[in-house]
């Protein structure tokens, strides 16, 4: 979708356009579903932390001054979310790591399958780096507001990853 299309769908939304909204999430829910799995292991944390994210984006878009920063803003409520769940349940009890995302998963080749194996061995700021710059194809400045780390860290991020990546290809 256009950056212009979402822009407009915004402004809708927060004048409470229903339709809007609906678009807006059935074009970033699935990002997002990725992201917080990333981030957690566990399909089901992901979908509660990513359906808590919805919630919060509802209620406080109307404050959202710039529709231009929805998907970055959007994705940053999905992390914060992630993390308060993964606290929340390391209380209660140990996390179990589920079972790749089907869906994901079944969209995968061989030599994807390799490439995301090690992708996941990455140290995780290397790995969410990675995975928001090159699978959710978010440009520098917008994974620097959701990691909330300078610009400049995520470059070196993507370097160290992409190096690390490439010595575990070529073993």
């Amino acid at each position: 979708m256009e950056q212009a299309k979402v822009e407009l769908l915004v402004m809708d939304a927060k004048q409470a356009d229903e339709q809007a909204f609906t678009e807006l999430f059935q074009y970033f829910n699935p990002g997002l579903l990725r992201f917080s799995y990333k981030i957690c292991h566990n399909e089901q944390l992901a979908h509660d932390a990513v359906q808590n994210a919805w919630i919060k984006i509802t209620k406080s878009l109307k404050q959202l001054q710039d529709p231009r920063a929805f998907k970055s803003w959007a994705y940053q409520a999905t992390r914060w979310q992630t993390l308060d769940l993964i606290k929340h349940y390391a209380k209660e009890r140990a996390l179990q790591v589920d079972e790749p995302i089907e869906a994901l998963a079944q969209t995968l080749n061989e030599a994807d399958d390799v490439l995301l194996h090690h992708i996941n061995e990455l140290p995780d700021i290397d790995k969410h780096t990675i995975h928001l710059f090159y699978l959710e194809q978010m440009s520098l400045q917008e994974v620097s507001l959701i990691l909330e780390v300078p610009v400049g860290t995520v470059k070196s991020r993507l370097n160290r990853a992409r190096k690390l990546l490439k010595q575990k290809m070529d073993n």
